[in-house]
């Protein structure tokens, strides 16, 4: 099937009227009749180990009940990274062949990691939509350049680019469950509540799939619909109702050398492991229960607490929109595919997290601060991330986590589930499987045939085999007998039951890296490394990677992190320019579009009028409860407060502010590295400075910066959550240095004149 933006030639007569003229209607695409509605549900950051059909003691009962009316594949493979797993999974082609290396974050400047979607390469969405479907997509997308997730796009890789007649949802790669930042289809909308009111993401994207469904169902119910259901559970934050936390209060505090146990017992009693399958040591940096302190105890307990209930409460939600679907009729004929888009993610670090912005940063956390916080882990307060222990229990029975080529990494739970289809009901399948496969199989399923041509573009053809005949038999061979693994530079290679698999320290040679052999058909936990043994075979494994990487565009490797990618300089780069002036109205800056101000000389001035002393609010917020900054008036002064990872540096005006129109300014001087001194002025008079002694290295965090208002994660404990300023804001313009280096000059703009100098002084509020 190939389709165009022209439209078809006219088949009718045109005569001098209508009565010497014949009549054509074009007939719009359409579905056989009876074809299966579908509805991908991708979870992040799950384990393959955290659902109760694959051996958690959460309770996952509407995952248990597709399980059950369908298949559960246990050994289903992603990729090791978020970003890369949703490109297959949309396209069912090879990350690295389309665009996808890693996170859509980032542009290499290489044809593998661009960070968005090619277009010779369609999504299900676009293949479905060309077919008679209505499509929709709900939750995060994180397949779009993120720096052309601004009002002024391009819009060309959002999901309406893409495919999706509808969407709503969070282009990020995570956002805060109490105050997500939030698309409409192409615009950016504020969230219909505030935590207070009972507000959580998951329920709000839950409401937005069954309203979505509801719709099509009401207007086009001739019509196979395809919903794309992406929760953020359960990537950090890891947040849920109070209801939801207090179910699991103290269920973890056996620890995870007893729980990650008796998941492994009753992985073997449901089937999902070989009865032989050992249980490998742990992980590097995972200790022993027994070995951590008591008050670490407590609060890893805690955080693990917060991890199931947010599972648990996602599983809730799925349920409601099942039911409606089983309501409204249209359960049985649909194909439910769920799983998660990795393992679980070590970025919890071995002494887990209060704050995600640390981590980033690469800055350690101050254990006792964390303890002082403990009651707030789950909540609106924190961004709790679990410890590399309960990571570890995630992904029981396997090997290290997300981001690593291991086992860990990327196997993880599948259910598949399509009562109208004749499945085996409740039966496990142990065909080695790719999430390259899944919309493969579905477009087998639902008999459309992927275009050679679309719209112009000649299409590369699917890298995924459908793994139909599977479905029904259990003994169906595997519809693939090989497939490569690569992120950050560690490697893997599969191929007729072996495995073959490398480690690779960031920074060293490749060259030095270890390769470990592994027959994973029988060995499926990698507890016995054969690389001794069958020297050959790792040999002829080896060069099968190879022959891969240049096949599906791997080439070549990269093993930079996200900071060093953040700084290479590009054209079209947000880090190319210097002045950005944001005119007030303007909707939430994604977090990867605005101004780079981390450890850099900038200033930002605003131009505002009032005409009252008590008039005030926020001028412009950048961040989130667990790092940014704020500017804003309070108490008719003006205000800059640095969060530093929950650290706050304030900077108050001398005196008292004039009415009318003013021109406000903060200046930050470089003076060292994350370090500098910050000037504030009123109409370019000095009036105060401090000196802010920390200052984050890196990012920012993921969240967004607002220009006259504060509607998410507040920055500051000093104002409200959906602050905004009441005066008139014209404008707030910043101005940076064209570097990091001290000394450097921040760039001028013909409207703002030099600043004198003022003293030093600082303020740190607990």
């Amino acid at each position: 099937m190939t389709s165009s933006l022209a439209d078809p030639p006219y088949e009718g007569t045109i005569g001098r009227t209508y009565h010497d003229s014949t009549e054509h209607w074009s007939a719009p695409p359409s579905a056989a009749p009876g074809t299966p509605n579908v509805v991908y549900v991708l979870l992040d950051d799950v384990g393959f180990a955290d659902f109760g059909c694959f051996g958690a003691e959460i309770d996952t009962p509407t995952i248990d009940r597709l399980a059950a009316s369908g298949l559960r594949y246990t050994n289903f493979h992603t990729s090791p990274l978020c970003s890369p797993t949703r490109a297959s999974v949309l396209t069912g082609r090879n990350h690295h062949s389309v665009g996808m290396r890693m996170l859509s974050n980032f542009d290499s400047g290489f044809p593998s990691g661009r960070g968005r979607i090619t277009h010779a390469a369609a999504t299900v969405a676009e293949m479905l939509a060309d077919a008679g479907f209505n499509t929709m997509a709900v939750g995060k997308w994180h397949v779009a350049p993120l720096e052309h997730t601004t009002p002024s796009g391009p819009y060309d890789q959002w999901p309406l680019g893409r495919g999706f007649e509808r969407y709503y949802g969070f282009l990020e790669a995570e956002t805060d469950n109490f105050y997500p930042e939030l698309v409409h289809d192409n615009h950016q909308v504020d969230p219909p509540a505030t935590p207070e009111e009972g507000y959580h993401l998951t329920e709000d994207l839950t409401d937005r799939a069954i309203g979505f469904v509801r719709d099509q169902t009401s207007f086009t119910p001739e019509k196979p619909f395809f919903l794309y259901l992406a929760y953020a559970a359960a990537h950090a934050p890891h947040q849920a109702p109070p209801e939801y936390l207090a179910k699991y209060r103290g269920r973890y505090d056996a620890g995870w050398d007893v729980v990650r146990a008796d998941r492994h017992r009753r992985q073997i009693g449901l089937g999902i492991i070989p009865p032989d399958a050992p249980l490998p040591p742990h992980n590097p940096g995972v200790v022993p229960w027994d070995d951590v302190p008591p008050e670490q105890r407590r609060l890893f307990a805690r955080m693990q607490e917060a991890y199931a209930a947010m599972v648990d409460h996602t599983d809730a939600q799925l349920g409601r929109l099942v039911d409606f679907l089983e309501r409204i009729g249209r359960l049985d004929n649909t194909i439910f595919v769920l799983m998660s888009d990795n393992g679980a993610s070590p970025e919890g670090t071995p002494l887990g997290t209060l704050n995600p912005t640390a981590f980033q940063n690469r800055v350690p956390e101050n254990l006792q601060d964390s303890l002082d916080r403990i009651d707030e882990i789950g909540g609106p307060r924190a961004q709790s991330n679990y410890p590399l222990g309960w990571a570890q229990v995630s992904n029981t029975p396997f090997r290290r986590y997300k981001q690593h080529t291991h086992e860990g990494g990327v196997r993880v739970p599948f259910v598949l589930s399509w009562p109208a289809g004749d499945l085996p009901g409740g039966q496990v399948r142990t065909q080695f499987q790719h999430s390259i496969d899944v919309t493969a199989t579905v477009l087998d399923l639902v008999g459309v045939q992927p275009p050679a041509v679309r719209r112009g573009v000649p299409q590369m053809p699917l890298h995924g085999r459908s793994f139909r005949d599977g479905l029904r038999d259990p003994a169906a061979p595997p519809s693939r007998d090989r497939q490569y693994f690569e992120m950050f530079g560690h490697r893997g290679i599969y191929h007729q039951g072996w495995k073959a698999v490398a480690f690779h320290e960031r920074g060293t040679s490749w060259d030095e890296d270890r390769w470990e052999l592994y027959r994973i058909d029988e060995d499926p936990t990698e507890s016995r490394d054969l690389a001794a043994e069958y020297p050959e075979v790792l040999r002829r494994l080896i060069e099968e990677f190879w022959i891969e990487a240049a096949r599906y565009d791997v080439l070549p490797l990269d093993d930079r992190g996200f900071a060093v990618r953040a700084r290479v300089p590009r054209p079209g780069s947000v880090r190319d320019r210097l002045v950005f002036t944001y005119l007030a109205g303007v909707p939430t800056v994604s977090g990867a579009a605005v101004p780079p101000t981390m450890n850099r000389s900038h200033a930002i001035t605003a131009r505002v009028r009032r005409t009252d002393a008590a008039q005030g609010g926020v001028i412009v917020a950048l961040g989130n409860v667990s790092g940014g900054y704020v500017l804003h008036i309070k108490d008719n002064r003006l205000v800059y407060e640095y969060n530093y990872l929950g650290e706050h540096h304030v900077l108050r005006s001398e005196g008292e502010l004039p009415l009318g129109p003013v021109e406000l300014t903060f200046e930050l001087t470089k003076t060292a590295d994350c370090q500098g001194v910050g000037r504030l002025y009123v109409d370019g008079e000095a009036a105060g400075a401090a000196l802010f002694p920390r200052l984050l290295p890196f990012f920012h965090g993921f969240a967004g910066m607002d220009i006259g208002r504060s509607i998410h994660s507040p920055v500051s404990p000093s104002y409200p959550a959906r602050h905004e300023f009441s005066g008139e804001l014209e404008y707030v313009r910043f101005r940076l240095a064209a570097s990091e280096e001290v000394g450097e000059p921040i760039a001028a703009a013909d409207d703002v004149a030099p600043r004198p100098s003022a003293g030093v002084g600082f303020e740190v509020v607990d």
